[in-house]
């Protein structure tokens, strides 16, 4: 039996862990992009306060 109990306990460990890592990416939040009429994202603390961030554009090609 002592052979099954390391399999068993890994089994465990990798489950836990693994339903650990569910709760985690669910409980991220979303940035806001393109909130106020902004293409991007704007940062809301640190030194550049205020600064978007990646605008999005559409070359003139594409349309």
């Amino acid at each position: 039996m002592k052979r099954h109990t390391k399999l068993l306990n890994e089994f465990s460990r990798s489950k836990s862990q693994a339903e650990l890592l569910n709760k985690m990416q669910k409980s991220r939040k979303a940035v806001d992009i393109n909130a106020n009429g902004s293409a991007g994202y704007m940062l809301k603390s640190g030194n550049n306060k205020g600064r978007i961030l990646k605008h999005l554009k559409k070359s003139s090609e594409n349309i």
